[in-house]
Formats: structure tokens, C-alpha cells, sequence
């Protein structure tokens, strides 16, 4: 299926709406179209991210209380695929307990469910990966779950330390082949077409 028109776009948006904010698997939807996943941090961008990708300017709001909320949102775009965005990882306000319930929803939710095609990982592009972003990705590729790395905010490194950056986060992670590594921007939109043409590749 393809979203192509004339406008030099590869996705034309034309529809969002946020369908479920789901705290258990029986609320997922039951509707059985294309699922992509963002994980990452929080404050790495994620809400940013989809903002970019949906061309909307505020949809997915940043919560003031990083990993205070823990729902699994689930956004029906163009009626036709779902972006996922799963709360941050990597927060300490959070009790061992409530870490633990949700660290098994998202084990679930990753490892078992059919409708999920690819898992955006996203990763602060100043900053060398953390022990959660290294042990995420490790998880995805021990159950091969396909993954592109998205390196945000690469607007605010200087482009001479691009490369050097980019290394850092590559031999941190120790990508494996058929991974994928894209630069991204929300406020250059550097990379958002690469992501749109991954979507619509699995749709």
C-alpha cells in the first residue's frame, strides 16, 4: 500500500488518533494492523519524534514527570498502521515493583506480539549509549526483533563531530547486520523520510 502523491513526500499524513493507552495486553487493539515501536529514554525525544512523523506540532505531549505515566499509546495513523510509543526507561522515581510490572508488559508486548514489524530505538546523538540503552538493545537482538537505531537531536552537534559521535553510539551498541542507524532531526527533519520509507516498506 503505498501513500506516495505528487508532493515530494513519501508519507502523506491525513489522519492520527490516538486510540488506546493501554496498561494491559487485553487493551490492545484487536484490529490487526502494522505496529512500529518506539523505545528510548526519557527525555531523548520520543514525543518529538512522532510530532515529526505525523507532521503535527504538539499531538504527543512530553510529560513533565518523566516515567510517571506508564501506558502503552497506541496512535492509528492514516488508518492504516500504528505508531507505538511506550513510556521512557532508565527513570529512578518509579518504584521496584511498578519497574518490574511494566518492564514484563513491555517483555510481552515485544517478544509476543504479531502485528509489531520494527522497534525504533531511540538514542541521545551527544551522549554515549547508558547501561539501559545498551541492555534494550541487547534484549531486541537476542529475540531478533528488526531495529533502527534513531540518533535524535543531531541538530545540537557540531557537524565536524558527526562522524566521531556516530562511532561512539555504533561501537557502543555493537550493531548487528540488518540494523539499521539513521540521523535524526525534529527540528531539521533530517531522517524523517528515511523513517517514513521503513514504515511503508512493512505496510
Amino acid at each position: 500500500m503505498s501513500q506516495r502523491e505528487n508532493t515530494g513526500e513519501i508519507m502523506k499524513i491525513t489522519s492520527v488518533e490516538l486510540k488506546v493507552s493501554a496498561v494491559r495486553r487485553s487493551q490492545y487493539p484487536t484490529d490487526n494492523k502494522p505496529e512500529f515501536l518506539m523505545v528510548g529514554r526519557s527525555n531523548v525525544g520520543k514525543s518529538s519524534f512522532i510530532n515529526t512523523l505525523i507532521h503535527r506540532k504538539n499531538y504527543a505531549r512530553t510529560s513533565s514527570n518523566p516515567g510517571k505515566t506508564q501506558t502503552i499509546n497506541f496512535y492509528l495513523v492514516n488508518d492504516a498502521f500504528y505508531l507505538v510509543d511506550a513510556p521512557g526507561y532508565g527513570f529512578a522515581n518509579l518504584s521496584k515493583k511498578h519497574r518490574k510490572k511494566f518492564g514484563l508488559m513491555m517483555e510481552d508486548y515485544m517478544t509476543n506480539r504479531k502485528n509489531l514489524k520494527q522497534v525504533f530505538m531511540l538514542i541521545d546523538f551527544r551522549h554515549k549509549p547508558t547501561s539501559d540503552d545498551i541492555l534494550m538493545y541487547d534484549f531486541l537482538k537476542h529475540y531478533e526483533i528488526p531495529v533502527t537505531i534513531v540518533a535524535t537531536k543531531i541538530d545540537k552537534v557540531g557537524i565536524t563531530s558527526h562522524q566521531k559521535q556516530r562511532n561512539l553510539i555504533l561501537d557502543a551498541l555493537e550493531l548487528v547486520v540488518g540494523n539499521d542507524f539513521v540521523m535524526f532531526s525534529n527540528v531539521t527533519k533530517a531522517g524523517k523520510d528515511e523513517i517514513h520509507q521503513k514504515i511503508e516498506n512493512n505496510i
